[in-house]
């Protein structure tokens, strides 16, 4: 009893001071102003140390590693030896080797676009018009040739998994600009989530409430937000107060806890959310030539169109990173890559043109950086099925190699950086690691990447790892 006695007289405002406190309540909060979980100092939590070109980034993950030769990086070498033997050559590159082929040509024609010239795939029409929005990146790579490391990678900056996630770093460096939205927010795919799921918007050492909030692009758009039942405004206000003011008795008693820290600021941005997320997935708001713009209320579109445009009205709304999601990993095309690859591009092409023009012509894409890519690419020569048909080929996994754009927040447009050898197998000029693809998009925030760090066991952990990155000026 002496406790609870301890506790109420702690409330001895009332109610009505509870209520007056809770309407009064100002308190701004960046998100990653706290201390990181085990560390004993920190760099740069809540705001940026240099002049931001971008403000809020939207990250179109491409599950399973498009091909670059059939998309990007037209090939004319290979497809003049469409059919050669080269396995011997790579044998130590390829991840199944018992269904190695030969030389693959790409099945699909290529054409130059806008002012730039740049080349694109006939399977890309609708993006293809944004040709001199993107800086083509020709010349990236990474370290594994396996989806699990390689996705973690691209995701984290390390192959292995417990790391903080890219929009978990960016959150934690910036701070939300919406106290009633998170910072983070992840679309993901209603048929299913992607290879490593969740693991891919993890907050890892950084504070819990700096993962990735998901949200549902149909239906209610987080799961148990809006509560069952009614009641008079006033009540709620003094029930979240009176909540309030128990957590932090609580916590007081429990200094050093940041993951209690962050489950008591999760539930109470959940009850802010209430309205806020409510109104920003409302797509009844929006004109039905936006709708119709984006390939909303018809298939293949609709769900990704869905996200897209739900990604614009978030970064509208001042959410720091918005990352769409694939089920499962639709560009690992092993097989029939002839069908496998024109179905994954038909269902997202409209709806990121979409994005781009729609960002584009409401002066948001000055201060927002579009992101395209996946984590891997593809060999030049087939893999075959069992049967051998080589009408059935598809490509392999591919770590020399692997193509990634970015438009908007300070990138120069109708730019290609890098190039790869003349089969596509290898990065070989202006090659781009995982690092430096990391450090240019903190730079192109504000962030120096050596100045955002976690100390944890005398090591000061960043997002690009011990190894010294390099900043991509030339598409900036």
């Amino acid at each position: 009893m002496g406790s609870r006695r301890a506790i109420f007289r702690s409330l001895a405002g009332g109610v009505s001071a509870a209520a007056l406190m809770s309407l009064l309540d100002g308190e701004v909060r960046a998100c990653g102003a706290g201390k990181a979980e085990e560390s004993g100092a920190s760099g740069r939590p809540g705001g940026a140390v240099q002049r931001a070109a971008a403000t809020s980034v939207i990250h179109l993950f491409m599950n399973g590693g498009p091909s670059q030769m059939d998309l990007f990086d037209p090939k004319p070498e290979l497809t003049r030896r469409h059919g050669q033997e080269h396995f011997d050559r790579i044998a130590g590159e390829v991840e199944f080797p018992d269904a190695a082929g030969a030389l693959l040509g790409s099945p699909f024609r290529f054409s130059q676009h806008g002012q730039s010239g740049m080349w694109v795939s006939e399977l890309l029409p609708e993006v293809s018009r944004h040709a001199d929005d993107l800086a083509l990146l020709r010349g990236m790579y990474t370290t594994n040739l396996t989806h699990e490391p390689a996705l973690y990678k691209y995701h984290s900056g390390s192959e292995f998994t417990g790391r903080p996630s890219l929009g978990a770093w960016i959150t934690w460096g910036l701070g939300s600009e919406n106290r009633n939205l998170p910072g983070y927010v992840v679309l993901e795919d209603p048929q299913g989530l992607p290879v490593n799921g969740i693991d891919n918007w993890t907050s890892g050492f950084l504070p819990a409430s700096l993962q990735g909030t998901r949200f549902r692009a149909t239906g209610a758009p987080v799961l148990n937000v809006s509560p069952d039942f009614t009641q008079p405004e006033r009540v709620t206000q003094v029930e979240r107060e009176l909540i309030r003011r128990l957590d932090r008795l609580h916590q007081q008693q429990r200094s050093g806890q940041s993951r209690l820290e962050s489950r008591i600021q999760a539930w109470e941005l959940a009850a802010r959310m209430q309205t806020s997320a409510t109104d920003a997935l409302d797509l009844q708001q929006e004109t039905a030539a936006t709708l119709e713009l984006y390939g909303i209320g018809s298939e293949p579109t609709d769900s990704y169109g869905r996200r897209c445009l739900i990604a614009r009205r978030l970064v509208e709304r001042g959410v720091r990173f918005v990352q769409l999601f694939i089920n499962s990993q639709i560009w690992d095309n092993h097989s029939s890559i002839g069908t496998a690859l024109p179905s994954a591009c038909v269902r997202t092409d409209r709806p990121i043109a979409a994005l781009l023009t729609d960002l584009k012509q409401r002066g948001l894409l000055d201060q927002t950086l579009v992101v395209w890519g996946g984590e891997m690419g593809r060999l030049p020569i087939s893999q075959l099925a069992a049967d051998k048909n080589p009408r059935s080929s598809g490509r392999d996994h591919n770590k020399n190699a692997m193509v990634a754009w970015l438009a908007g927040g300070g990138v120069r447009g109708g730019i290609v950086h890098g190039a790869t050898d003349e089969l596509g197998f290898a990065a070989v000029d202006g090659r781009v690691g995982v690092p430096d693809f990391h450090a240019t998009l903190l730079h192109l925030l504000g962030l120096g990447h050596e100045d955002l760090y976690v100390e944890r066991a005398g090591l000061k952990e960043r997002l690009t790892g011990v190894v010294e990155p390099r900043v991509v000026s030339e598409i900036l």
